[in-house]
Order: C-alpha cells, then sequence, then structure tokens
C-alpha cells in the first residue's frame, strides 16, 4: 500500500468530531492493507512505529526538510518506509550521524509535501490525526469483525495494538480471546483522569485509596523465579538500566509477580530528587552513582493468581503482603477533608500531587476512565510565539502547531535579548485563536517552509504546563512537559517574558 493512502485517512480522520465517521474510516483502511502491512501502519498512524525512537530529532528532521526537495507524486510505500525505520534503528557506531542524515534525506526525497509532514509526526512521536488508540481499536474490531470487548482486552495485555490488529484481521476470535495476561509480557497501564481538587476528585471516586503521586517514572515489573524485568509506560524494556529495581523485587517474597509503579532517585535526607534528575538516571544505559527507588501501587499477578478483575481492596492487601515497605503513601477514606490533608502532605514532600482511586476499581489496563483521578497543581508561564506549523486534517488551512521560546537576557544559549525554544503545543487552541493566530502570524512572518511559518518574536502567549524536563532536541537543554495554550497575553511585552533560567530552575525543583 502507498503510504499515501495512510495519509489521506489520517486527514480525513483529523478531519472529522463523529467518532463513528473515524472509525469507519479507519476500519476500511484496514481492510485493504495487506497481513505483513498491518502493524507498521498502525503504528503509524498513532504515532509509535515498531521500531521505537530511531534517532531522529527536531532538529535533524528541520534540517533535513528544508534541504530536501519533496516529490511531486507519490510513490512511497508502507513497507519501505518500515524499512527505512529498521535502519534508521539499526545505525550505531562511528559514522552513523552521517549514515542516518542520508537515510533521512533519501526518505524525505520520495516523499510529498503532505507525507513529509505525516513523517514528522511519527519521528517526533507527535501525530495529531485524531486516530487515537481507542478509535483505532474500535475499527480493527469494525474492519475484522470481531467483538469489540474481546479486540481491546487483547490489546491491552499484549501491550501491542499493532500485532492486536493482525491477530485480529487474520486469526480467528478464538485466537484473540487467547490472549491473557502472561508474566514477562508488559500489558498497556491502567490511566488516570483528572480533577482540580482532591475534594473534586473523590465525589467522582465514592471511598478510594488516596495515594502520592511521586514525581518519578512510572514502571511495570515482571518476576518469574529469579527472572526479572523492567518496563516503562510505553512498555519499552529497560531492565539493565535499573539493577537497584531488580534487586528489591528479587528479594519479594514471591515467586511469580507483575508490579505496577514508580521509580525516582531520593537526596541524602530521603526527599525525592526533580523529575528531570530521576530521567537522567532512567535513560542512562550504564550504571550511575544516581540510586533509583521503586515505589509500587498496584499488583496484577501473584504466584499464579492474575489479579486485573479483583477489585483495589484486594490488590492493595496483597501488595502490603508482598511489600510493605515499598508502598506508595497514602490512605482509604470517603472524606474531602481527609484527601485535601493528604493532597497537602504530598505537596510538602516534593511529590507532585495524588492520585484518587476508587477502592472497589478493577485494573482497566490501557483505559482511562473515573475510577482513577489525579490531582496535580499546573504551572503557568510566558512565552513568546517563534514560529507556527499548517495544520492537518480539521485545522487544514490554518496555523496550528506553536514554537515556543523563552528569553534570554544575557545571551547563555545565544544572542543576548534573544529567546530560545523550549518546546511546541497545538493543545488548547479554540477555533477562534486558531483563525487569529493564522491571520496575525502572516502579517509578522520573516520567513517559511512549506511546513512552517517563521514569525518577528513579539507575541506573548500564557501556557500551562507540568514542568520541564531535560532535552537536547532544544537549544536550552530543556522541553516543556504537556504543554497546553492559556490565552495570548496582548498585554504583556516580549521582553516580559518568563527567562530560560527561570525554566531552568525547574531542573532543581
Amino acid at each position: 500500500m502507498l503510504l499515501q493512502e495512510l495519509v489521506t485517512t489520517a486527514d480525513a480522520v483529523a478531519s472529522t468530531r463523529s467518532r463513528l465517521a473515524k472509525v469507519d474510516a479507519l476500519a476500511e483502511l484496514l481492510r485493504r492493507l495487506e497481513p505483513d502491512e498491518i502493524a507498521p501502519a498502525v503504528g503509524f498512524l498513532v504515532g509509535k512505529p515498531r521500531q521505537g525512537r530511531v534517532g531522529v530529532g527536531w532538529r535533524g528532521l528541520a534540517a533535513a526538510v528544508d534541504a530536501t526537495q519533496a516529490a511531486v507524486e507519490p510513490s512511497l510505500t508502507v513497507d519501505e518506509l518500515d524499512e527505512t525505520l529498521d535502519r534508521l534503528a539499526a545505525a550505531g557506531g562511528a559514522g552513523s550521524s552521517g549514515d542516518r542524515a542520508r537515510e533521512l534525506a533519501d526518505l524525505l526525497g520520495r516523499a510529498t509535501d503532505r507525507e513529509q509532514h505525516f513523517l514528522g509526526g511519527v519521528l517526533l512521536g507527535e501525530m495529531r490525526t485524531g486516530a487515537l488508540e481507542g478509535v483505532l481499536t474500535d475499527a480493527i474490531a469494525r474492519a475484522a469483525d470481531r467483538p469489540g470487548d474481546v479486540v481491546r482486552r487483547a490489546a491491552m495485555l499484549s501491550g501491542d495494538l499493532g500485532e492486536t490488529a493482525r491477530l485480529a484481521l487474520t486469526g480467528t476470535v478464538e485466537q484473540l480471546e487467547a490472549v491473557g495476561l502472561v508474566v514477562g509480557r508488559p500489558v498497556l497501564p491502567m490511566l488516570a483522569a483528572t480533577a482540580s481538587t482532591p475534594t473534586a476528585a473523590i465525589e467522582l471516586t465514592g471511598e478510594a485509596s488516596v495515594e502520592y503521586k511521586l514525581d518519578g517514572a512510572r514502571i511495570q515489573v515482571h518476576r518469574e523465579g529469579d527472572d526479572v524485568r523492567v518496563f516503562t509506560r510505553n512498555l519499552a524494556d529497560v531492565t539493565h538500566r535499573l539493577p537497584e529495581v531488580v534487586e528489591v523485587v528479587r528479594s519479594l517474597p514471591v515467586r511469580d509477580v507483575i508490579l505496577d509503579g514508580e521509580t525516582l532517585s531520593l537526596d541524602e535526607e530521603g526527599a525525592p530528587r526533580p523529575f528531570q534528575e530521576t530521567m537522567s538516571r532512567f535513560g542512562a544505559e550504564r550504571a550511575r552513582e544516581t540510586v533509583l527507588h521503586p515505589w509500587f501501587f498496584d499488583v496484577l499477578h501473584v504466584d499464579g493468581r492474575d489479579l486485573l478483575d479483583e477489585p483495589l481492596a484486594t490488590r492493595l492487601a496483597e501488595l502490603e503482603r508482598i511489600a510493605p515497605a515499598h508502598r506508595i503513601p497514602g490512605e482509604v477514606t470517603a472524606d474531602a477533608e481527609t484527601a485535601e490533608r493528604v493532597s497537602a502532605e504530598a505537596l510538602a514532600a516534593g511529590q507532585e500531587g495524588v492520585v484518587v482511586k476508587a477502592i472497589g476499581s478493577t485494573y482497566a489496563a490501557g483505559r482511562r476512565g473515573s475510577s482513577w483521578v489525579k490531582v496535580k497543581p499546573v504551572h503557568t508561564y510566558d512565552l513568546v510565539v517563534l514560529a507556527c506549523e499548517w495544520g492537518s486534517g480539521r485545522r487544514t488551512g490554518w496555523l496550528s502547531n506553536l514554537h515556543l521560546g523563552a528569553l534570554d537576557p544575557d545571551g547563555e544559549f545565544g544572542e543576548p535579548g534573544g529567546y530560545v525554544m523550549v518546546g511546541k503545543t497545538f493543545k488548547g487552541l479554540t477555533d477562534e485563536l486558531l483563525r487569529w493566530q493564522t491571520e496575525r502570524f502572516q502579517e509578522i512572518e520573516v520567513r517559511r517552509t512549506p511546513h512552517t511559518v517563521w514569525v518577528q518574536p513579539v507575541t506573548v502567549v500564557e501556557i500551562a504546563i507540568d514542568g520541564v524536563q531535560r532535552s537536547s532536541r532544544y537549544p536550552g537543554g530543556i522541553a516543556l512537559r504537556f504543554a497546553r495554550v492559556k490565552g495570548y497575553r496582548d498585554d504583556k511585552r516580549p521582553a516580559d517574558a518568563d527567562t530560560i533560567q527561570t525554566l531552568r530552575g525547574l531542573l532543581r525543583g
């Protein structure tokens, strides 16, 4: 299949708000795929290629797009893109940067303008097609004529939507039903909704376990005998990076277990270090002096017994039995005042906030519902718009994705008084704001490429973030976490914007 067909479908999905129309468009596409194309195509649609990250960052991609002439006619196939990502992922050692650059240039040179834009989302994990995994799961069930609950459970317990799609479309319903929880194979983590206060959260859940939301990295740990494996929230195997976590889990009084939790680094007094320090250690390929401590909040399997469908109260009792020293702090309550107190204690301890979990809830792998509700404060900063990317799908014809810069008054990362890029966001933009910025940014344009308009750095926008993290993608060495637009600040000058030093200060807590 030509990649162009994926791009056209992705645009159609993004251009409609109708879930039924999204499912129909995706199902029709899935039916036309060859068996070997199914898993790669699903990965491309959700921005999670089976190869994971392939060593292509924002700067390298932008430079390659600027230097490459887009193809006039589509010719690139799904298989060819998948094979190219294999080669990009395999590039390593001396000369690998050059090899990767040549592969990328060749790939982009064979892609049309629309395909280049799509590829950028795939390579950077920034897909905005609206083809969310839940919608695509329903489309898989529709295309394969399989029960939706069977497809969803297979995807959750296998942790692989692409392979689930392949099995649904090429196998039998019995094979789908046979997919179950397996120690050693990660499952999609249960997700939490959000609330503004602990009181609002507990009104949703009723009696709940109100637990600290640690400022750490989500982990899922599987033990089978002496074999222990550690996975990230995206199901990447990072066992070799976390020997201290492996040691802790091997010491537990069980033979087989699956644990859900977080890991973070602590300072000399036992307080949590900033998230960025944890992530720096978490991403290290070699052992470092910083030690990561595991804390667990759920258990999905113990010694031959699956607990996914047991109530949280039962799972917490098992967790207390097997790992009391490594449980995340919290209290079971139906009282709003108690929930508020636990939240205040968590924040005072340097944590992010709390997660309020209905005590009778089962573990809904890969799902976000109202059984788990997270509550944490939000930070806002005034940043300057440096550029804006043209939208796709429903946002075609509008300038959408903002490039955000922080003031660099002393020129630590560039020209004194200039602005340092710290991230992008398209979230929080209403149709009214999209119309306004499309007109305004073309009035103050300084240059453009087929996908991006660079503007005079004169527009201040208030951005809400959950924090920052270390990043080699941007020149200031940091990237915003979960950035979204609160509104434009016509009352502020660019010189009033927050500084890169202020944002970098979040690295130190």
